[in-house]
């Protein structure tokens, strides 16, 4: 399988090129997460190259099928969440021994805890609700800081998936 660095792809970035068209395309790349390796990613209008990075990201941590697929929901319906609300940020993944987590960084404070204790189920006529719904049973734990006036909120994703009544939701703020 092909390798990128994430330095090479958040480099490209910057510099106004996309990823290489075989991840872009949602092809089968992995990035070389090696320890203490973290990809950071701009939060723009550019949702597809966004979840090809995080893809990419998932695969050279070493997660695979639904685990995988959940990482990549998430961190897409965050990165959402924090367009649609007018705000700007960076995603921000590593990963450790027991899995991978995601920080997403809104630097305008939108995104606030009101947004994850939502109602325990959406409202399915308005779809209010329905990302953070969402997100509460991918992810293995949440948690969210805003105490500078930043808003953080930590996605987590262990290898193997815990038992939907073992998701923990932490909140800092």
């Amino acid at each position: 399988m092909p390798q990128i660095t994430g330095r090479e792809c958040v480099s490209r970035r910057q510099r106004g090129r996309s990823l290489p068209n075989d991840v872009a395309n949602g092809g089968k790349v992995a990035i070389d997460v090696t320890s203490g390796f973290r990809l950071e990613w701009p939060i723009t209008d550019d949702l597809v190259t966004l979840r090809a990075a995080v893809r990419a990201f998932g695969t050279g941590a070493g997660l695979t099928g639904g685990r995988l697929t959940d990482l990549v929901i998430a961190a897409s319906e965050a990165a959402t969440k924090v367009l649609e609300h007018g705000g700007s940020g960076t995603l921000i993944a590593w990963s450790d021994p027991g899995g991978v987590s995601l920080e997403i960084v809104d630097a305008t404070g939108v995104l606030t805890m009101a947004y994850l204790t939502v109602d325990p189920d959406p409202d399915p006529l308005t779809g209010r609700g329905v990302a953070f719904w969402l997100m509460r049973r991918l992810c293995d734990e949440i948690s969210f800081d805003d105490s500078d006036g930043i808003s953080r909120l930590h996605l987590r994703f262990h290898y193997r998936a815990r038992r939907n009544g073992d998701r923990r939701m932490l909140v800092r703020g």
